[in-house]
């Protein structure tokens, strides 16, 4: 089931955001700093609207749709909608919750009107990128590394 995130999900969502970047733990530089924000995945609610899956009443994913000319990266045009840290707590993967998690956000994006939408991503999240390819993204460009790890900058129009 997905549902709007509600204050009360902070603590459990950053637990599952920990939990889905652990597996990449050794391919950042920095990774105590990595863990700290992605932890506190809940303050992504301050600039766009969280998504949250839950089974049997727990929170086993989750993703942050950041719309049309909210604050975010410089790589990212201001007028697009973008999705923001998809995470699927492992247990829970295989399920399409990647999938629908997406599916949710493209939704969001078509209900503002938005022609396109972007997220980033690296290629070291392999089942991520290739969910992605298939859903219709398409590279646009790279982006500065994240803790020596390499992103790029993916769209998929709406229109």
């Amino acid at each position: 089931m997905l549902r709007n995130y509600e204050p009360a999900d902070a603590e459990a969502l950053g637990k599952v955001a920990l939990e889905a970047f652990e597996q990449f733990r050794l391919a950042y530089s920095d990774w105590p700093a990595l863990a700290s924000f992605v932890s506190n995945m809940s303050i992504l609610s301050k600039t766009g609207e969280i998504i949250v899956a839950e089974d049997e009443g727990q929170i086993v994913g989750g993703v942050a749709y950041i719309g049309p000319r909210q604050p975010k990266a410089d790589y990212f045009d201001i007028s697009w909608p973008i999705i923001r840290m998809l995470v699927v707590k492992p247990t829970a993967r295989g399920k399409g919750l990647g999938h629908l998690l997406t599916e949710e956000c493209i939704n969001r994006a078509r209900r503002d009107k938005s022609p396109i939408i972007g997220l980033h991503t690296t290629p070291i999240m392999t089942v991520a990128l290739a969910m992605y390819l298939r859903m219709g993204f398409t590279k646009l460009h790279d982006t500065p590394d994240i803790y020596g790890v390499p992103y790029t900058v993916y769209t998929k129009s709406l229109s």
